[in-house]
């Protein structure tokens, strides 16, 4: 029996949380696998095994893992894979495939323009006649340097589709440049007004502190009129983006997770080892116990898992 389970990152923030279960609350609408579940990589629950010891529970014989993550770092990389090595151990009758994280993905440019129009209806100009408005594109940061320039292709696309002369990418953890160095850098090049866009999925801590940084910058004095746009959020071409993810799995594509084991190990990373991150924080939200699964006396494992908060099957 197919099922589906979809990958947040989690957030201590439970309304990150939240809005990640509604948008796969969306997608599971245009969904017919029998069996669909949500679950997170960290800082919540249900985590990876819960969520596949939901799968098997309900007689899962091959699980697509869909990360729902903008790009391949570290989580898709190598602890989401891990995750499945890990699962696979456990219940070897179940087969798993894996999807691909969005990455540089055009559909997501629309999504991006409808977010700068909130704030500057920008008449088409050409090449030579933009407008003197700074685009300040913020993500998260990792210690993946493929997917920090991931941020600055995106920024060079949706430069291409504006009528403005920067769009300048920055971002709030990690690695350089900073949300703050990108918001003096936008000043210093003369721009009349600043957009700054946050290439997240979801609201969470770091949307929050982004806020906090651009209140602190405006009370500075700075000439530079700046607001913020939403991020990508529950829009319908992000919902089906993920679509396209999940149909991509189904025709036999998306990544290997054998492969990425092999080479996150021959890089020295091993699984069963709690996963470096990308990003700073503790781990004081983690308290939770892992399902156990019961091969005894039975072709099929038992599952005996506690309660899940939420699945995002139909």
């Amino acid at each position: 029996m197919e099922a589906i389970l979809f990958v947040g990152h989690g957030s201590r923030d439970e309304e990150g949380n939240q809005e990640l279960l509604a948008f796969t609350e969306k997608v599971a609408q245009y969904l017919q696998e029998p069996i669909i579940e949500t679950c997170f990589l960290e800082l919540t629950q249900p985590d990876i095994p819960h969520g596949v010891a939901r799968c098997v529970e309900q007689g899962a014989t091959h699980i697509r893992v869909i990360p729902i993550m903008l790009f391949a770092a570290g989580h898709s990389k190598v602890h989401i894979p891990f995750a499945i090595h890990e699962a696979k151990e456990k219940v070897p009758n179940v087969e798993f495939s894996y999807g691909r994280p969005f990455g540089v993905e055009k559909e997501i440019l629309p999504i991006l323009k409808r977010r700068i129009h909130e704030h500057a209806m920008l008449a088409d100009k050409t090449l030579d006649n933009r407008e003197d408005l700074a685009i300040l594109l913020v993500g998260r940061g990792s210690s993946d340097g493929d997917a920090n320039s991931d941020l600055y292709k995106i920024a060079r696309l949706l430069w291409e589709k504006m009528p403005v002369k920067w769009v300048e990418s920055a971002f709030i953890g990690v690695t350089h440049p900073r949300f703050e160095e990108g918001l003096k850098r936008c000043e210093q090049m003369g721009a009349s007004r600043c957009i700054v866009v946050p290439y997240f999925l979801f609201t969470g801590v770091l949307i929050k502190r982004m806020d906090d940084l651009l209140r602190k910058f405006s009370a500075t004095g700075g000439g530079l009129p700046v607001k913020m746009s939403t991020y990508l959020g529950l829009d319908e071409d992000l919902v089906h983006v993920l679509l396209d993810r999940v149909q991509e799995v189904a025709q036999g594509g998306g990544e290997d997770w054998e492969a990425l084991v092999a080479k996150a190990q021959a890089d020295g990373h091993h699984p069963h080892h709690h996963h470096d991150h990308d990003h700073t924080h503790d781990h004081r939200d983690h308290g939770h116990s892992h399902p156990s699964i019961d091969f005894s006396g039975s072709d099929s494992p038992q599952v005996i898992t506690s309660s899940v908060r939420h699945q995002g099957g139909k």
